[in-house]
């Protein structure tokens, strides 16, 4: 059965390797956590219909490699993106220390408008906390980003990080700021590295 929707947004979810990319998208698409998480080899996609201010809004999803060695990859499915989760560990002082080089990449390969929000995950293991909540709120508002704590193992926050991006979104294009003409799927014209289904922390978790 075809999908019907007011808008498409291409959402990235960008970070260091570890961070929990994978394991975000999974919770978000089919609200459970995936214990058997591996590392995301190239590129992994989701996609999910939501209501995001009365229009029915389709996020496609794309999931990305966070090993240096899969960047030149990864780098290519910017284009067109509208939003962005950029993930880090908050048990992890380099996922953290890693983070503008991956603001740079979405705001010099996607656009210099691209929503994004700062994701610290995993809030679960908060006893093992590298990265403070107030030190990452400082750089959310220096560089003009939203900021939530997230876990995808409870779930906290995972849901309204991808929501509060697409009602952003929605807003700029009811104000003018974006044109949505220029958005949409976007991105190159050969499939994610996994292309028969929609894929989470390690394995298929729904059909496109």
């Amino acid at each position: 059965m075809s999908e019907t929707y007011d808008f498409l947004f291409k959402f990235l979810v960008i970070g260091s390797a570890g961070t929990g990319k994978s394991c975000l998208l999974h919770q978000f698409i089919e609200t459970k956590f995936k214990q058997d998480s591996n590392h995301t080899i190239g590129v992994e996609f989701g996609s999910r219909v939501v209501n995001v201010g009365g229009k029915t809004v389709k996020l496609q999803i794309w999931d990305t490699a966070g090993q240096e060695r899969f960047r030149s990859v990864t780098r290519s499915y910017y284009r067109g993106a509208a939003g962005a989760l950029l993930v880090y560990d908050i048990t992890s002082r380099e996922t953290y220390n890693a983070l503008t080089n991956w603001l740079t990449d979405a705001r010099t390969l996607a656009s210099p408008n691209i929503v994004i929000i700062l994701c610290g995950n995993k809030k679960d293991l908060d006893a093992d906390r590298e990265v403070t909540f107030l030190e990452a709120s400082r750089f959310a508002q220096e560089n003009d980003l939203m900021f939530l704590e997230t876990s995808a193992l409870t779930g906290e926050n995972v849901e309204e990080a991808f929501l509060k991006t697409g009602r952003t979104i929605l807003n700029k294009i009811e104000s003018g700021e974006l044109d949505p003409e220029r958005m949409g799927s976007g991105g190159p014209t050969f499939q994610p590295t996994r292309a028969l289904g929609v894929f989470g922390c390690a394995g298929p978790v729904s059909r496109l």
